[in-house]
């Protein structure tokens, strides 16, 4: 079963768990953490799952959403499979764990992805809610140049995964600025990589989820 994360069925609460605007014997729904990953995903792998399950698992969060862009601020012509096929690949990659989701809203939007306009989306969605988003340790004294910085640290938190050996640094200069740090799984794996060795036919199998190996062979992703 596919499982979309949109404004017309946003993904409420975890397994064993009520959803908000429900609950057993008329009590007060529990507050759900959502964490949003960001990113190509072209394609999906093993390093994007593993940054997932490390932020949902250590920082208690009920789901993860990864979120596709349309196109990446600061890579604006490197996506090389179009929408379906990126989207296709993630839902195949993440549809035998519950607590992982897609959102389409970047791709259906088209652009340039902002983080900013993702987060105005869902925190419309879910105002009640905790909301996150995933970074990178080499992201995090990047972000006050992100698009509207300032606003985008009130409206979310920020979980930071650090790889082992490589710390974050300094908390950046943000007003309002709200972090968790965690420790993530030391993977390297790039998809500029993984694009280079499906046009060689190389194998992929010990870097991607098998089912979405299957479909990027089945329909010849990047240039093989």
């Amino acid at each position: 079963m596919r499982r979309y994360f949109s404004s017309n069925r946003p993904v409420r609460g975890a397994p064993g768990k009520w959803p908000c605007g429900t609950g057993g014997g008329g009590q007060a729904p529990a507050l759900v953490r959502i964490g949003f990953l960001g990113g190509s995903f072209d394609p999906v792998h093993l390093g994007h799952l593993c940054v997932a399950q490390d932020a949902c698992e250590r920082c208690q969060l009920d789901r993860v959403v990864l979120v596709p862009a349309a196109q990446a601020p600061l890579k604006p012509h490197d996506v090389r499979a179009s929408a379906a096929d990126r989207l296709a690949m993630l839902q195949l990659a993440i549809e035998d764990n519950p607590r992982l989701a897609v959102s389409d809203f970047e791709l259906r939007k088209g652009g340039v992805s902002y983080t900013i306009d993702s987060v105005r989306h869902f925190r419309q969605q879910h105002p009640a809610d905790e909301l996150f988003w995933i970074i990178g340790g080499d992201q995090l004294p990047k972000l006050p140049l992100w698009r509207e910085a300032e606003e985008l640290a009130r409206a979310i938190a920020f979980i930071v995964l650090e790889r082992p050996g490589h710390p974050a640094g300094p908390d950046p200069a943000l007003p309002g600025l709200r972090l968790l740090r965690c420790a993530g799984h030391q993977m390297e794996i790039s998809s500029s990589e993984l694009r280079e060795r499906a046009r060689q036919g190389l194998p992929l199998d010990c870097f991607m989820p098998h089912k979405a190996i299957v479909y990027l062979r089945k329909n010849v992703l990047y240039g093989r």
